[in-house]
């Protein structure tokens, strides 16, 4: 989903809303409101306020008991998940803490692990007679699933078994191209939905240059952006089929076979075609982009949405755009408008139409099914396009077609939308001066347990021990007293690994002023000091950016997740309109970390674990060794454990 409902969770310390006042309605922006208590209370010379964690809306958090801590804490899974797995499983990260300048796409590095790239493999079948076959991705259930056996019997078939004429594109790759299989992965279709809107960027996606021709081997390339640089994924073109026909995305022209052997190069990349169930489409227009991805809430937008949006697109900015659901039982559930809602759409078009002798403004949006469309106000035959002229409907390439693309105005659309992604292809791409490129930082780090795995400032006992960044923020913005700069922290290689039971983790980070020392910083500091900034929420995406404005001076960045012992590699990008200098405040920390006060439940449970849960707690009272209050309940609680 392009950006899932968000749940609020209150983790440590435990915070008790006053009486009729509802937790997610009081808990907003990680301040303890007025009417909070808080238990512990913080010192009294603490200035800081608990942190609050967001999940997005797949994750929900349970208690961790010791009868359920294998299914439910990924504390204890994530402790398998050692260095040197990561390392075999994904060859393609490399460990660099220093600063590097931005990977450009000229030279993507190959993944293959014959060590060969896509010419040589390409003119090794040739030479043979033999088409390939990837031995990295083979034709196989282990790179369809990875909790399951597929229910039906799928069939690998090349594109010439499945029609007589396969094209890799015919007449050029469109946005109607795209039409979603069985797999959950709406939000990787909009982002190549909104790939397809500029040309010069697909092309770096999508080499142009391959056919069903006289060289055809059976063998076809993509590249993607991976934190920091770009990869060339080499696949062969055994898809999956059932009864002679794609099970997964395919284009609404059968012999067409682009869009398919692109979601098959990124679930090679991602490991399997499962691991790309659910996701944020911001997540993907950053790997097609290299670019960097601003959320907005619909309702909370600034007056000039409408202006931002247009610029954005203008300046070849990928938009998705999705609707809220409160529960995962509304996931993919149709509103009477026909909208779909936990659905990622994408931003297609902004225009002015003339209507009745006034402007009025409208927003094209597509959803990846190819069908299902909005049939309110300026939707495909709605009356209000009887009164516009035939030229402006050429102009805005109006037809009544069920192909999933839709116009509606613009206020209704912000009614019924809530989130809008945007990934800039440059940092910049939204302001108003467009005169020069920003500088541009790149930290890769980790954070191990026992070393730099601190969690947020809720944990104060650990939290200085994760990884410290220095900014140096010396030059204002033009015309300016403060500096802009964007941070954007990406956990790296999660979806990969959730065939090893990874999930995503609960990421941000804070910034303070820095003291004027060198080194790191120790625990002192932060009991007294409260931070000058911090990343929005903490939430379990892939990355979590924001955009601010600092006076000039020397800050203290300090990346974490939200809890501590939670290992992981990051990739940190700064973002800053003047030149910006930074550093890592490099200082090996081990101490005798203490086990999570709140393990980090897994967020996501079976039906049959819920029901095993209901049991457990009909039965025990929901009784936990932390908080028993008599002999007898722990009496009551050995017997049960």
């Amino acid at each position: 989903m392009i950006q899932c409902t968000q749940n609020t969770f209150s983790v440590w310390p435990i915070r008790t809303p006053p009486q009729g006042r509802s937790r997610s309605a009081a808990a907003q922006g990680g301040d303890t409101e007025e009417g909070w208590r808080t238990v512990p209370a913080p010192p009294p010379q603490s200035p800081f306020q608990p942190l609050v964690l967001h999940k997005a809306r797949e994750g929900f958090s349970y208690p961790c008991s010791p009868l359920f801590s294998h299914l439910f804490c990924p504390h204890h899974r994530l402790s398998l998940v050692s260095p040197a797995l990561r390392a075999a499983d994904m060859p393609y990260l490399q460990q660099d803490p220093k600063p590097r300048p931005a990977a450009h796409p000229g030279g993507a590095r190959g993944t293959h692990s014959s060590g060969k790239g896509y010419e040589q493999l390409k003119q090794e079948c040739l030479r043979t007679g033999i088409l390939f076959e990837d031995p990295d991705f083979p034709a196989c259930n282990s790179s369809l699933f990875f909790s399951e056996n597929p229910a039906i019997p799928f069939v690998w078939k090349r594109p010439g078994d499945i029609v007589k004429d396969p094209k890799f594109i015919v007449g050029g790759a469109t946005r109607t191209d795209i039409c979603q299989g069985d797999l959950g992965d709406c939000w990787l279709l909009a982002a190549i939905a909104s790939l397809t809107l500029n040309e010069k960027t697909l092309a770096r996606v999508v080499p142009l240059d391959q056919n069903f021709g006289p060289d055809y081997a059976g063998i076809f390339h993509f590249q993607f952006w991976q934190h920091n640089e770009w990869l060339d994924v080499v696949i062969d073109d055994r898809l999956p089929t059932f009864k002679g026909r794609l099970v997964f995305l395919h284009s609404a022209e059968l012999n067409e076979f682009w869009s398919a052997l692109l979601e098959k190069a990124y679930a090679k990349l991602n490991g399997s075609y499962e691991s790309l169930k659910g996701g944020s489409t911001i997540e993907a227009m950053e790997d097609f982009t290299g670019g960097i991805g601003e959320t907005y809430d619909v309702k909370e937008a600034p007056d000039n949405f409408y202006e931002i949006l247009g610029k954005a697109l203008k300046k070849c900015s990928m938009v998705g755009c999705s609707i809220d659901t409160s529960s995962a039982a509304e996931s993919e559930a149709r509103t009477p408008f026909g909208l779909v809602k936990g659905h990622a759409y994408s931003v297609t078009g902004i225009e002015e139409v003339s209507y009745r002798g006034q402007q009025v403004q409208l927003i094209r949006i597509r959803n990846p099914w190819g069908q299902v469309e909005w049939n309110g106000p300026w939707s495909d035959n709605s009356a209000e396009w009887r009164s516009v002229s035939p030229s402006e409907q050429r102009r805005l390439s109006q037809a009544a077609r069920d192909d999933g693309e839709f116009w509606m105005k613009f206020e209704d659309f912000k009614v019924h939308f809530d989130k809008v992604e945007i990934c800039n292809l440059t940092p910049d791409a939204l302001e108003d001066s467009t005169a020069h490129k920003w500088e541009v930082a790149i930290h890769q780090g980790s954070w191990v347990r026992g070393a730099t795995a601190g969690g947020c400032r809720n944990f104060l006992e650990t939290f200085w021990t994760n990884p410290q960044i220095k900014l140096h923020l010396t030059e204002k913005d033009d015309g300016q007293e403060d500096c802009t700069f964007i941070a954007a922290l990406m956990q790296k290689g999660r979806r990969k690994l959730k065939k090893l039971g990874a999930e995503m983790l609960t990421i941000g980070y804070s910034i303070y002023e820095s003291p004027g020392t060198d080194g790191h910083l120790g625990k002192d500091f932060f009991r007294y000091h409260a931070s000058k900034a911090r990343s929005k929420t903490y939430i379990n995406l892939r990355e979590v950016s924001h955009r601010f404005k600092l006076p000039p001076g020397d800050y203290i960045l300090i990346p974490s997740t939200f809890e501590p012992h939670q290992e992981a590699d990051f990739c940190l990008r700064i973002f800053s309109e003047k030149k910006a200098i930074t550093e890592d405040l490099d200082e090996n920390v081990a101490i005798d970390l203490p086990e999570p006060l709140h393990p980090t439940p897994s967020p996501q449970e079976t039906e049959e674990e819920k029901q095993f849960r209901a049991l457990f707690e009909h039965i025990s009272g929901k009784v936990s060794t932390k908080h028993f209050g008599s002999e007898q309940d722990v009496k009551r609680g050995e017997t049960l454990l």
